[in-house]
């Protein structure tokens, strides 16, 4: 039933479909269309704004704590762990050059991991601590951690140690996924809202993705970038959902939190926003129970991150939650690099960004975007 204006104007032959609008996807379609012009790019989002992982997150531009890295290294080695590292950071840069920092909102306060007094992970650092400097210097060019326990009062902060780089800062998501919609309109890429994919069919002259409502259009190639939502679609693919649940307190009078923060490997995240705490994670605490797309909250994970922020972040000070929210990353089965593969001749994956996806995104869509274009 649709209308010769319909068709034309948003369902013919684009060449180049992507499913997602979150940062890997936006930057994919931005990619090839620039390096195409000529060709009509368009951009499928399932809710009525980009509703993914990039736009759920705690907003933090950061490549990894001392003790995640250490861990890393423990389990993947060293060449592994490192190159990632690279990529983590180099994406960093290039969001900021691509973006702007007033645009994304991003704020160079730097970054801290904590660690309490009988946290078994702290000897561990310690040991590795100068060693895993040294292996960064080659990325960085520099010294990247340094101790900083005394900052601890100044923070506000209830805990023993303190890991400290300058390099990190916090960012704002929203505002970097409005300003990445912007690039991408302005390049010529439309995105159609509340199109929910449902399957496609791949044949010799293109692929028909089939979405809700009936609705059907025809691309020569089509890139899915669904992250964790990626077994909706392929339910083979190596990369399982894995939830991150968040919170936000109203104003706290005297907060004097400034930066970004980790604790065990990474497990738990928190920043200041506005006189706020936005503090996240807990994952670890049921991983099954985590790795699942539905959009909610626990009990035992909330209770957790509300325990946190009694005992250390705001230590005697009184709180009170004003927001609770979840988003779905994407890790595979086996280590932390991305899944970016072309799963058929026309169809390519991106996915599986490990809760990297402000740091990562904008280079893993360069790479699904050359591949498109073979």
């Amino acid at each position: 039933m649709s209308s010769i204006w319909e068709r034309t104007a948003f369902l013919d032959g684009p060449h180049l479909a992507v499913v997602g609008s979150g940062i890997v996807g936006l930057f994919t379609a931005l990619h090839y269309q620039r390096r195409f012009p000529h060709h009509r790019v368009v951009v499928l989002e399932r809710g009525p704004h980009p509703s993914g992982a990039s736009v759920k997150n705690a907003g933090f531009a950061c490549f990894g704590s001392p003790s995640e890295l250490l861990a890393d290294i423990a389990a993947e080695g060293e060449a592994v762990a490192l190159a990632r590292v690279e990529e983590r950071w180099r994406g960093l840069l290039e969001l900021r050059a691509e973006l702007g920092d007033t645009a994304i909102g991003f704020e160079p306060t730097g970054g801290y991991e904590l660690f309490h007094a009988l946290d078994a992970r702290y000897p561990q650092v310690v040991t590795g601590f100068d060693r895993l400097n040294q292996a960064l210097h080659g990325i960085f060019g520099r010294t990247v951690y340094t101790w900083r326990d005394a900052d601890t009062a100044g923070l506000g902060l209830r805990t023993a140690h303190l890991a400290f780089t300058d390099l990190e800062g916090p960012l704002d998501s929203g505002l970097l996924v409005r300003t990445l919609l912007q690039r991408v309109a302005a390049a010529g890429v439309h995105v159609q809202w509340d199109r929910p994919v449902e399957r496609w069919e791949e044949g010799p002259e293109g692929v028909v993705i089939r979405c809700a409502g009936g609705i059907a259009l025809r691309a020569a190639r089509v890139v899915v970038a669904t992250n964790g939502y990626l077994r909706e679609l392929l339910p083979q693919a190596d990369v399982l959902p894995a939830r991150g649940q968040v919170l936000l307190t109203a104003p706290i009078d005297g907060l004097r939190l400034r930066g970004t923060f980790h604790a065990e490997e990474g497990y738990y995240y928190f920043r200041d926003y506005h006189g706020r705490v936005l503090l996240g994670g807990g994952r670890q605490l049921d991983k099954a129970g985590e790795t699942t797309t539905a959009d909610a909250t626990t009990p035992l994970i909330q209770e957790a991150l509300e325990r946190l922020l009694r005992e250390v972040i705001v230590p005697g000070q009184a709180f009170t939650i004003e927001q609770r929210w979840s988003g779905v990353m994407g890790f595979r089965t086996q280590g932390k690099s991305p899944l970016v593969e072309a799963v058929s001749p026309r169809v390519v994956v991106a996915a599986g960004l490990s809760g990297m996806g402000v740091a990562i995104g904008i280079r893993v869509a360069r790479k699904a975007a050359a591949l498109a274009a073979e």
